[in-house]
């Protein structure tokens, strides 16, 4: 099940950077699955990351990751980060690294999300090999959400931050032998001035129970709930 109205985006071609990632971080040849730490002496020696080939511009973005193996250790994560965010710690650092300070957001597999180093419990753990997880950028709220194989998690971040136009979607882990595949991506990048007010308004309510008593036709205002 596709999270997001097909119709209205259109596919994405990004894959992982081989120029922007930890020496740790081995691609496939077409740059769509990333192995971590897979040398047969040193099995992790730290945090590796890798980031997309190209930033996220204005608009919403929707790509997924699935987890080729059940993740374990200490963090595997999803996220975004901006040309500044960290790819790499060494001397045996073991830390979630998408989120560790401002320059990135990022959600672990034991069902944490992390920005400027603090953390906050977002879901149920992951534990299971094949999962899809989907990531739902909107940079016109300034908006990160995560899907679980089609299921919306809901809302993780909301930040005018992650408005900037300017993030790359990030991977990382800590364990040996992580496999992590790309699997597809959207974009949707031109919102009409009805989509950009619904997302306005839908960002300034704290409830959603409120929007019934918007005076607005009911189409509008299931999309301000949508949006």
């Amino acid at each position: 099940m596709f999270p997001v109205t097909l119709t209205e985006y259109y596919a994405d071609t990004w894959v992982w950077d081989n120029q922007n990632k930890s020496s740790e971080v081995v691609l496939s040849q077409d740059s769509m699955e990333a192995y971590f730490n897979i040398d047969p002496v040193n099995l992790s020696t730290g945090t590796s990351g890798v980031r997309g080939t190209r930033a996220l511009g204005e608009g919403e973005h929707y790509w997924e990751v699935v987890f080729l193996e059940p993740p374990y250790g200490t963090s595997v994560m999803v996220g975004v980060g901006t040309k500044h965010a960290k790819l790499h710690t060494n001397n045996y650092e073991y830390v979630n690294l998408i989120g560790i300070d401002k320059e990135s957001w990022g959600l672990s597999y034991k069902g944490t999300i992390f920005h400027e180093g603090q953390r906050r419990k977002y879901c149920d753990p992951i534990y299971d090999s094949n999962t899809v997880i989907g990531c739902l950028l909107n940079t016109y709220n300034g908006t990160l959400s995560y899907y679980q194989n089609g299921v919306s998690l809901g809302v993780a971040f909301c930040d005018s931050e992650l408005m900037s136009g300017h993030l790359y979607p990030m991977i990382s882990s800590t364990a040996s032998e992580t496999e992590l595949a790309l699997g597809r991506r959207f974009c949707k990048r031109s919102l009409s001035l009805r989509d950009k007010c619904c997302s306005i308004i839908r960002n300034r309510i704290p409830c959603k129970d409120q929007v019934d008593y918007l005076p607005l036709p009911n189409l509008v205002k299931r999309q301000i709930l949508l949006s």
